[in-house]
């Protein structure tokens, strides 16, 4: 992770901070009340960032509405005009995405890094593989990811000549390949937070796959401060995708951990329909918590026997047990009692379990 660290209101990024998840507003602000449904529902989630487009003037008096009502920070989305730049700021919103080399002239970006110097916020510069221009790819001889780099630098540049370095970088592509070498340049040249992910890359599974393959080789390699899950779906689907990539790489625990058996011919009971019978029980349980659902008795205690939790299918009914050990049985006539006697002893502080 970076050597730097920045503050977006009092969320930490960089600097032995959490790696952070964030997600964009897919209101558009002329629904005030919708984006700050969706804000709640984002919070909610885990959601600790907010990018937000801020397209027009118009919709200023909505920006700060909103600012001044979100409980997660949000950060404005910029593009080509210097005065929605400003506005923004203005509003209170306490970071800004722009690309400072089509902020109109450097009076201009000089104007928006010391408004935003003074307000203590944090300006996130990047480039996208789909904005590459035909000069940056001749200057690179083609190559992409060198191209990202480069574009990056110039814009860095921008705001360095400006004594500015209130900074976040980021470097996206729709390419897995191109955009973990792009970050993986940029994370041995400069020690500023990065904020990573693999744009427009889709719907449903395509999307969460390409998603977390792109963001966990970088995240594997010790490269990213804050990551935001591009799917085309609901935010919240962003948010609790980008959890499961950090649950899974162990950089942070949130909610549960769920694991199951994919099932072979020793099944003794039908685990895809156990899972889905058992997760609003096992919603309560804290962060980090273990939970493993096996076929049979040689895939329960044995092969998951790290799990905090776990139930496993037996010639008899269920056996129930932590960390390897059996713990208690039960039928089908009596699973769900037993199961909420030892979820109470195993987690007494959690309450509220059907």
């Amino acid at each position: 992770m970076s050597i730097r660290s920045v503050f977006i209101k009092n969320l930490g990024i960089g600097g032995g901070n959490p790696v952070r998840v964030e997600s964009m507003l897919k209101t558009s602000l002329d629904d005030l009340e919708g984006c700050l449904s969706e804000v709640r529902n984002l919070a909610a989630a885990g959601c600790e960032l907010i990018r937000v487009a801020f397209p027009e003037a118009s919709k200023a008096k909505a920006l700060e509405k909103l600012a001044f009502q979100a409980e997660i920070p949000l950060m404005a989305d910029i593009h080509f005009n210097p005065d929605l730049a400003l506005l923004s700021l203005k509003a209170g919103v306490p970071a800004i995405r722009i690309n400072p080399g089509n902020m109109g002239s450097p009076v201009r970006l000089a104007e928006i890094l010391s408004l935003a110097a003074d307000r203590g916020a944090v300006v996130r510069i990047g480039a996208n593989g789909g904005s590459l221009s035909g000069p940056q790819l001749a200057e690179t001889g083609g190559d992409r990811a060198l191209a990202l780099v480069r574009a990056v630098e110039t814009q860095l540049d921008y705001l360095l000549r400006n004594h500015f370095d209130n900074i976040i970088l980021s470097a996206k592509s729709t390419s897995i390949p191109e955009t973990v070498r792009a970050n993986s340049l940029l994370a041995e040249r400069y020690p500023y937070p990065l904020h990573i992910g693999i744009t427009e890359a889709g719907p449903d599974l395509r999307g969460i796959v390409k998603n977390a393959a792109g963001i966990g080789i970088l995240l594997n390699q010790g490269i990213g401060d804050t990551i935001r899950v591009s799917l085309t779906a609901p935010s919240v689907k962003e948010v609790e995708t980008g959890f499961s990539i950090l649950n899974a790489l162990e950089i942070r625990r949130k909610g549960f951990d769920l694991i199951s058996c994919p099932t072979c011919g020793r099944r003794r009971i039908d685990v895809q329909a156990l899972v889905q019978s058992l997760l609003p029980s096992l919603s309560g349980l804290p962060d980090g918590f273990s939970v493993a659902v096996m076929g049979c008795e040689v895939n329960g205690p044995r092969e998951a026997a790290h799990a905090d939790f776990g139930i496993s299918g037996s010639p008899n009914g269920f056996i129930l047990f932590s960390h390897g050990k059996p713990i208690a049985t039960a039928g089908a006539d009596n699973l769900e009692e037993v199961l909420t006697s030892v979820l109470k002893a195993l987690c007494p502080s959690q309450n509220g379990r059907s």
